[in-house]
């Protein structure tokens, strides 16, 4: 009973409130007509407005008024003279050439041959000391016996005498990277045989 009522109450209630809040939107939205006033010529603007004509001054430039020029007068001839020839021959103002004898070459007394020479040590590179003979305080010598190409190369190494085999190795290794001079034989490079040297190990202080 009693949920009846709060509704039969509140409907009448609901209703005045809705047309309360549509009338007040109404007034809300309700836009007056704004009549406005036709401003007339006063306002008026002209969007592509003509340019007035400038009159420019013009230069008088008539072909009449340029001064002429008189060009200047060419530069005088020069009358050039014509050299004469000499009537008198050259071996008269300079003298006759001497003559002279053609010198024989390759006669006897002329060798264009190089001298004869021997092979000649250029490049010698000392050996690397054996290392178990130096940890043993070991010194001494090897004697070695090879020959010298004709390029200067050492040939055919041979270590003939060591005081210990140690040396022997170091020795031969040694000896290939030396170079020598060619030997020369009337004017060719010949092979050198028997070259003989000593290499010599000594522990330095």
């Amino acid at each position: 009973m009693g949920n009846i009522l709060r509704l039969i109450i509140g409907v009448p209630i609901a209703l005045i409130v809705t047309f309360a809040l549509f009338a007040l939107m109404q007034r809300l939205i309700f836009v007056e007509e704004v009549e406005i006033d036709d401003a007339g010529d006063e306002y008026s603007f002209d969007i592509n407005p003509q340019v007035e004509e400038v009159n420019a001054r013009t230069r008088d430039t008539s072909i009449e008024d340029v001064q002429q020029v008189d060009p200047p007068p060419p530069p005088p001839q020069i009358e050039r003279q014509a050299a004469d020839l000499p009537t008198e021959s050259l071996s008269t103002i300079v003298g006759n050439i001497p003559e002279f004898d053609t010198p024989e070459l390759n006669s006897g007394n002329v060798s264009f041959n190089v001298s004869d020479r021997d092979a000649q040590p250029l490049v010698r590179i000392p050996p690397q000391y054996p290392v178990r003979a130096a940890e043993r305080g070991l010194e001494g010598y090897c004697d070695m016996l090879f020959n010298v190409s004709p390029d200067g190369t050492p040939v055919d190494i041979q270590a003939t005498n060591c005081t210990s085999s140690m040396f022997e190795r170091s020795s031969i290794r040694a000896v290939e990277r030396w170079r020598y001079s060619q030997r020369i034989v009337d004017g060719v490079p010949q092979m050198r045989r028997g070259v003989q040297t000593r290499i010599e190990y000594e522990l330095s202080d």
